[in-house]
């Protein structure tokens, strides 16, 4: 492959165009960063593919400490960072603002109490809600709905809004868009890189702990005569699977399966099955949606759900393993890695550093 010639003084490659490497590749060109992007088709694959869910407290759960932190510090950051974005592009992305999840048995119902006594203990407001609290809230979630647990600061975003307004954010701040596969960062003579190529950033920096994990969604379309749809994100657990809706503005995101399957994006059959039986048991009126469309995207996961943001080199910066956080991690991703373009690293971002894995693991070869 051919680089095109760098621009003179301080320039950064940003390889990947997910939502990290375009909110990445946004703020360091409003930064005073040359900025070139490199990607194929930029804002597709796992951003395309996703709820938008913002809800790192409803998620936690004792022992991951780091992994709430790091969710809590994340999530504070979306209100300037939204703000900002929709100044410049006129998009709100948001969609809710806030999240249920819900109990249908007993043992969920104790979860959800273990949930909020220990995300409660760290400073952060979650409450409990009875079977008629919930369905004051949303009446149209199943009757069979025992408990909830609201998550009153969690809104939500709508992925690919997000992704445009990231891609004209960009494109207004002077970034340059390179639809080109990078096969070997050694080619790139950038005074910087940064290494956002979600699932596929393993094959570039070889024994990088990402790995891709498979995740199925399906997007519904409300008919006339129909339930409206939830006006929170509203999050369960049905046989062991997780489900969750999230309200767009003519219907709902329905999520999502998850699996262990390499890069294969195929929508299974019975992904989809799984998906529509599960959310028929929490929002009954579902079943009468229109199937607008079902997609499959590859999730880059890390081994501790935390991602790997900083160094890997003085010149190779990475900024990948966001899992299913992608949009939730995407503000403070950005900052953590301006951060790191400036020399000083960002102290909230500091769980996510590369070097807690092992150093032979993260050499990668000479760049």
């Amino acid at each position: 492959m051919t680089m095109p010639e760098t621009a003179p003084g301080p320039t950064v490659a940003v390889v990947g165009g997910g939502v990290i490497g375009l909110a990445v590749a946004w703020r360091a060109a409003e930064a005073g960063w040359a900025v070139t992007l490199f990607d194929p088709e930029p804002g597709s694959g796992a951003s395309w593919v996703a709820g938008g869910m913002l809800a790192p407290l409803s998620e936690g759960w004792p022992g991951e400490d780091e992994v709430l932190a790091f969710g809590a510090a994340a999530l504070a950051r979306w209100p300037g960072f939204a703000g900002r974005l929709e100044a410049v592009t006129g998009v709100d992305v948001f969609v809710a603002g806030e999240t249920l999840t819900v109990a249908q048995d007993s043992a969920d119902a104790a979860d959800l109490r273990t949930v909020a006594d220990w995300v409660s203990d760290r400073g952060h407001d979650l409450r409990l809600l009875d079977r008629a609290g919930v369905r004051a809230l949303e009446p149209a979630l199943a009757r069979t709905v025992r408990a909830g647990l609201l998550a009153a600061a969690e809104p939500a975003i709508d992925n690919r809004q997000l992704v445009t307004a990231l891609r004209k954010a960009a494109a207004e701040a002077g970034v340059v868009v390179r639809p080109v596969q990078v096969r070997d960062l050694a080619e790139l003579e950038h005074s910087r890189i940064v290494l956002a190529a979600g699932a596929a950033s393993a094959a570039l920096w070889p024994g990088l702990p990402v790995r891709p994990v498979k995740g199925e969604i399906l997007r519904l379309r409300q008919r006339p005569g129909t339930q409206p749809p939830p006006t929170r994100v509203v999050r369960a657990r049905v046989h062991g699977r997780p489900v969750y809706f999230v309200p767009r503005a003519d219907g709902v995101v329905v999520g999502a399966t998850q699996y262990e399957a390499g890069f294969d994006t195929a929508v299974t059959v019975a992904g989809v099955r799984d998906l529509i039986s599960d959310a028929e048991v929490v929002l009954p009126g579902i079943g009468e949606y229109e199937l607008v469309e079902a997609s499959a995207g590859s999730r880059p996961g890390s081994p501790d759900n935390l991602p790997l943001i900083g160094r890997l080199s003085d010149r190779v910066i990475a900024a990948t393993g966001h899992g299913r956080n992608g949009m939730l991690t995407s503000a403070l991703t950005a900052d953590a890695v301006l951060a790191e373009l400036d020399g000083q690293p960002l102290a909230e971002a500091a769980a996510a550093r590369p070097r807690r894995f092992a150093a032979s693991t993260l050499s990668g070869g000479s760049r």
